[in-house]
């Protein structure tokens, strides 16, 4: 891989953190700015769900295509500049999308050599047959060996968020897979990095606390990698945003659990990472500790669950509870001996006593229904719906016409031996190169939560006046999704929040405070150098996003409810 800047920094910018990004932000990220390679993670749980279901109809496509157009417009200011591109955007068919953008480049005259990354596609080894798909999620090693081969533009199918960055920086730098701390660092810079704006102020728990304008397009997120794997996370100068050790702290805690955060390259240890204001818009990661990687590979699986439907009824003025109580009973009679296999009600009471418009004083009802059979869920239940239009409550009206239904899907992971996935990088001149996995492996099990308070808690707040205040006044959260579980991190921005944080918010409370976990286990992660606690709560998202089974199906608000509930917070906090 050819030379980066002087100052011997590796820059590696996002321009993508899910498929349907900001389309302007490959072309943007190049234009407002230094780079040397500019990365795009374009897949999830969902999104290979979306692309099984495109290759089902044309076994050609399974790519995300959007990148395709923004290269079309791109691909000549990357090779002007010299920034490489690496991203995740093959999909289900990293040769078809490497042929494609080699057909792009012919057709506009930019001369790039062009590289993939396959063998993660593991449909073929009999999962089922309602499968869709079946990929494991391999490390950085095989984007590395296609830039150390001189590939300008580097396509991947499943490939961990973080392997965008360790195998541009591995391919840099020459780490070696025994270069567990420098792996660890780059590791933990990509995770920063992968959900693009979400690192430099977007959907941040304390944007408030900021001038609008700034937050209103904020840049995308770049790293300045050093060789021994610490980084620096900016944005480029002049863009809209933020960079703040909030911010960054916000992002590190997303969709992550404990203190182990494993991968296919290296298990990173976050309760090592150390986060710095270095100065307007930089913070500077360092410290990150790296153990052995696992000897197995994650395998995420996609599969048809059944069909779903569902019907909102509006409910307006008095007598809310009764008409919720009668539409129920009159569908439910409707249904007969065809009721769907799940049925499930949920009443919002959204209105306001005296409300000043007609939405304001209404509520809403919620109707969802699952079956294996497409009829059943199907017209029997819009139809049933919709013949109560003239013989139900008062007001009667649906937010939106019910439909036929649709299929859902469920999510799943596997693990396998990493030995039995044949990792592979496609050169650019069409060689094969076999990628073997880690030589040095180890079982990453979790650290104990139930050990961590005795060398992680810090002195508690002394005793003093309180009051009842949203959590939120003192803490920031982040909440996602990992198939059928969530997580919810939070953290405080001083040491004396810290102080009362690490000791109030335990499990008991974390459920008092969000009754929807009172049932389901729920484990608490301290991690004392973020000032943070990861909370993972296992089967709030029933069967991953796809089945939607709730209200929140990635579970993207839970860390914003958290922090909207009131707890008796020291008067010196707020």
């Amino acid at each position: 891989m050819t030379a980066a800047g002087s100052d011997g920094v590796l820059r590696i910018g996002n321009a993508s953190g899910f498929y349907g990004d900001r389309f302007d932000a490959v072309r943007e990220m190049l234009t407002d700015g230094p780079l040397d390679v500019l990365t795009g993670d374009y897949l999830a749980e969902l999104t290979m769900l979306i692309l099984g279901r495109d290759r089902l109809k044309d076994p050609s496509l399974g790519y995300a295509k959007t990148f395709l157009k923004q290269l079309e417009e791109s691909l000549g200011l990357a090779r002007e500049r010299g920034v490489r591109i690496v991203a995740n955007a093959g999909g289900l068919n990293p040769a078809g999308l490497a042929d494609a953008v080699r057909a792009l480049a012919e057709r506009v005259g930019v001369p790039v050599k062009v590289a993939h990354v396959e063998g993660d596609d593991l449909l073929g080894r009999g999962w089922g047959p309602q499968v869709l798909t079946a990929n494991a999620y391999l490390g950085g090693a095989g984007i590395a060996a296609c830039l150390r081969a001189g590939a300008d533009v580097v396509v991947t199918g499943r490939v961990t968020d973080a392997a965008l960055v360790t195998g541009p920086a591995a391919a840099h730098f020459g780490w070696g897979p025994d270069d567990l701390d420098a792996l660890a660092g780059a590791v933990v810079a990509g995770h920063v990095l992968e959900c693009g704006t979400q690192a430099t102020g977007g959907n941040y728990a304390f944007f408030a606390g900021h001038d609008a304008r700034v937050l209103r397009r904020p840049g995308f997120p770049l790293a300045e990698i050093h060789a021994d794997g610490t980084s620096v996370i900016t944005k480029h100068e002049g863009t809209g945003g933020l960079v703040d050790v909030g911010t960054v702290t916000a992002q590190l805690l997303y969709e992550t659990g404990g203190a182990r955060y494993a991968g296919p390259d290296v298990t990173a240890r976050l309760d090592t990472v150390r986060l710095e204001q270095q100065g307007p818009d930089r913070v500077r990661i360092s410290g990150v500790r790296g153990e052995a990687p696992p000897p197995t590979l994650k395998v995420g699986l996609n599969r048809i669950g059944g069909w779903r439907n569902e019907v909102v009824f509006v409910l307006t003025g008095l007598d809310i509870e009764a008409k919720a109580r009668l539409v129920q009973d009159q569908l439910e009679d409707a249904f007969g001996k065809h009721r769907p296999a799940d049925v499930r009600w949920e009443l919002a009471r959204t209105e306001r006593p005296d409300g000043d418009t007609e939405e304001r004083a209404s509520a809403y009802l919620r109707l969802v229904v699952r079956d294996s059979d497409p009829e059943k869920v199907g017209r029997a239940v819009s139809g049933a719906a919709i013949e109560l239009a003239l013989g139900s409550y008062p007001g009667f009206h649906v937010t939106a016409p019910p439909g036929k239904g649709a299929p859902y899907g469920v999510f799943e992971a596997e693990h396998v031996d990493a030995a039995s996935v044949p990792h592979t990088a496609v050169l650019p001149d069409g060689r094969r190169c076999e990628i073997p996995p880690s030589a040095r492996t180890a079982d990453t099990e979790p650290l104990d939560p139930a050990a961590q308070p005795a060398a992680g808690l810090p002195e508690p707040l002394p005793d003093g006046p309180r009051r009842a205040a949203p959590l939120g006044l003192v803490a920031g959260a982040r909440s996602g999704d990992k198939g059928g579980d969530a997580n919810v991190g939070v953290w405080a921005r001083t040491d004396d929040a810290w102080r009362w944080l690490a000791h109030e918010l335990t499990v008991d409370r974390f459920r008092a405070l969000l009754p929807e976990t009172a049932e389901l286990t729920v484990v608490r992660h301290v991690l004392p150098r973020l000032r943070a606690l990861n909370f993972t709560v296992e089967g709030i998202l029933g069967e991953g996003v796809a089945a939607q089974a709730r209200f929140d199906p990635q579970g993207k608000a839970l860390g914003e409810w958290l922090r909207s509930r009131y707890m008796d917070i020291p008067e010196v906090l707020l």
